[in-house]
């Protein structure tokens, strides 16, 4: 009797916005301003493109970047790091292309050929660093990109406004999509917090990791053309000390690659705002409560107080440290503002 060799399965696809697309208004599903590519599980690092494995100056590429993990951090455990193109989106299976796949993945997330494209990079960086020694460079953060055009456009900086990744896809300026399966998956990891370590992938989880980032690429575009050459500047700038938050080392990050240069073309201007510094502070045992403030007084006082970003490690950690961002003038006086919530009266 003759075997039956059954059809193999359609590949994945993913629908992704077209750089195209009309700058108003939302779109649907539906609608023509969308294309399929498809969607690449990844456990072996020949499966991923040449051009990305070997970042060359002759082929530099945008690419959208997230993680999924268990208590994504350095001390959780890194899952799934999704890389969207315009052409495919990959699915990088960290549980089971292990060490190998992400040391093959290290040139790229190092490189300053590959732009990467995220949404609040810290953790993300935090976990790179920490669990596989990577040193994720050449960011350009929709968080931080997103706060800098309206601060552009003279909207004031609000302490700790910053926009969520469902809020962000929600803006009819830069995609307008509804976003309601996040909440679903946050149900679902606060239910079963080893939810992105279940093997095999389920349908939904691959949905949920390509979701995060198969409009990564068209929102960059809508924000490059809002963004000015200063702005995008210091776009990168804060997106590289966002990189190095919670990575601090012994070195002070002297092993890290550079912070991005003034551009040529705006050394010597006066519109060129002051470069911007990362200062971390060691708090004393038993001293955070009071740099916090009962229900987060002192913190919110010293924000308000200075044109800074301050973050904590929090339970994530490090939880004995803060985290200031910002021109060398602003954290300075956050740095005093901080010490004095330390001091004994």
């Amino acid at each position: 009797m003759e075997s039956i060799e059954s059809d193999p399965p359609p590949p994945r696809q993913a629908q992704i916005p077209l750089p195209s697309a009309t700058s108003g208004g939302s779109f649907s599903e539906n609608s023509a301003n969308f294309t399929s590519v498809p969607i690449h599980i990844i456990t072996e690092p020949s499966q991923l493109p040449i051009e990305f494995l070997e970042p060359s100056p002759q082929k530099q590429l945008v690419i959208g970047l997230d993680c999924e993990g268990v208590d994504l951090c350095r001390n959780g455990t890194l899952c799934i790091m999704q890389l969207a193109f315009a052409d495919a989106i990959y699915l990088v299976d960290v549980i089971e292309g292990g060490v190998k796949v992400m040391e093959a993945c290290k040139p790229a997330l190092e490189s300053s050929y590959v732009t990467k494209v995220i949404h609040d990079c810290k953790r993300d960086s935090e976990a790179l660093y920490f669990q596989f020694g990577i040193k994720l460079n050449n960011v350009l953060d929709t968080q931080i990109a997103y706060s800098i055009i309206e601060e552009q456009e003279g909207k004031n900086r609000v302490p700790d406004d910053y926009i969520s990744f469902v809020g962000l896809l929600a803006d009819p300026r830069y995609c307008g999509m509804s976003y309601p399966e996040k909440e679903e998956v946050r149900v679902l990891l606060r239910q079963d917090p080893s939810f992105w370590t279940r093997r095999p992938l389920s349908e939904m989880m691959i949905r949920t990791a390509t979701d995060d980032v198969r409009f990564l690429l068209y929102i960059y575009k809508k924000m490059i053309d809002k963004l000015t050459d200063v702005s995008l500047w210091r776009v990168f700038i804060r997106g590289a000390l966002y990189c190095h938050c919670f990575c601090l080392n012994n070195n002070n990050f002297a092993d890290w690659p550079p912070l991005p240069p003034i551009p040529d073309d705006l050394a010597g201007e006066d519109s060129v705002p002051q470069g911007e510094i990362l200062s971390v502070l060691d708090v004393p045992p038993g001293k955070m409560g009071r740099v916090i403030g009962k229900r987060g007084a002192s913190i919110m006082s010293v924000k308000q107080s200075c044109n800074a970003e301050i973050h904590m490690g929090g339970n994530k950690g490090p939880p004995d440290r803060v985290f200031i961002i910002g021109s060398v003038k602003e954290v300075r006086k956050a740095e005093a503002l901080i010490r004095g919530t330390m001091m004994d009266i």
